[in-house]
């Protein structure tokens, strides 16, 4: 059978497959297979992330995020030998996930200046102190669910039991807090509850090691919560308006917004580590603001861009606003933080460190 277009490929389709291309820039990173043959005995997480780093994708933005956080923790300053400050920022989920014992790890041995998180990263930590967070399934129904007094956070459950036993618990607290608030009125001993001074003591009290912020009270580190009340504490402290009345506690927000402002402007050089996203990212961002942005930066969270929320924000919208640095090292991981976040660590802080209790 005859060929109808003839012996010879058009020369138009062939000009438009093979375009001639330019010569890549001299240095230019070549893609890398894994390559398991490599190894000759167990392969570790250094191993893993180095045959990660140059596969591309969001296995190279994971490179990334380790170069840059191994960037903060190497940096000191020139004359004071101050090194960066690092602020951690994690949203509730990660709390009630297993991430909590890497957040808890990372506040025990002083590895970060300052935390940001929501309500919920506060009081899932001090509840998973009173009672066990138990493995599900997403598709698990709602509805049957709340007949059993279960909540689901994605595919983890929370009995109630355990919101009751953290009532039992804290509301004894928040008497005592306010009773030193009103027996310190008008005296030298006046007490200005904030929320991160009501995360201090709560920490204090909780005295259990597998607390995040029982080490975060322990090691002095501040954490700051300012939206203390979307959650489980939240609900604690409406209902102590009724058990109180007519005195009531008194929180203040404007003390912790300057006490975390003063931070970052007072830092030598600053560093955003953040999971996820809503106002525990602004909120990093806006106090590296004060200071004209952030050295460095890497985020961490599946959130997209096309609806101009922060939380899918890239690095450089952040940039725009002057909340990161012109020039500044910067990474979005575009990756859930459980399957990601073990491995940066492992490859950052926790490298070459003896993991036991006491060792920093």
């Amino acid at each position: 059978m005859s060929d109808p277009l003839g012996s010879a490929a058009p020369s138009g389709a062939k000009d438009a497959v093979l375009v001639q291309s330019e010569a890549m820039p001299e240095g230019a990173q070549q893609v890398e297979d894994f390559d398991f043959n490599k190894f000759t005995g167990p392969v570790t997480a250094e191993d893993l992330l180095k045959g990660m780093s140059h596969m591309g994708f969001q296995a190279s933005s994971i490179g990334e995020a380790v170069r840059i956080i191994n960037g903060m923790r190497e940096w000191k300053d020139p004359e004071t030998g101050d090194g960066t400050t690092i602020f951690l920022g994690y949203t509730s989920n990660m709390i009630s996930s297993g991430l909590r014992g890497i957040f808890r790890w990372l506040v025990e041995h002083k590895h970060v200046s300052a935390i940001v998180t929501t309500a919920g990263g506060i009081e899932e930590d001090f509840i998973k102190c009173l009672g066990d967070t138990y493995l599900a399934s997403f598709s698990a129904v709602g509805s049957d669910l709340r007949k059993k007094g279960l909540n689901r956070i994605g595919n983890l459950v929370v009995p109630n039991a355990n919101y009751c036993a953290f009532e039992d618990w804290v509301v004894p607290i928040l008497d005592k807090m306010l009773e030193e608030q009103e027996a310190g009125k008008g005296t030298d001993d006046e007490i200005n509850w904030t929320p991160s001074k009501v995360i201090h003591r709560l920490g204090k009290e909780i005295n259990d090691e597998r607390s995040v912020y029982y080490w975060a009270y322990k090691n002095d580190i501040p954490v700051f919560c300012p939206a203390l009340t979307d959650g489980s504490l939240g609900d604690m402290l409406y209902f102590h308006t009724f058990k109180s009345s007519p005195q009531q506690l008194k929180i203040d927000i404007v003390e912790d917004i300057r006490k975390i402002n003063t931070i970052s402007v007072r830092a030598k050089r600053a560093g955003m580590i953040i999971l996820g996203g809503g106002v525990v990212k602004h909120h990093i961002a806006n106090a590296c603001l004060m200071r004209n942005g952030a050295e460095s930066a890497v985020y961490i969270n599946t959130g997209q861009e096309f609806d101009g929320s922060d939380a899918g924000a890239r690095p450089d919208e952040a940039v725009s606003w002057g909340k990161i640095k012109i020039g500044a090292d910067n990474v979005k991981v575009h990756v859930e933080a459980t399957t990601c976040f073990p491995l940066i660590v492992a490859n950052t802080f926790a490298k070459g460190t003896t993991m036991q209790s006491g060792a920093s």
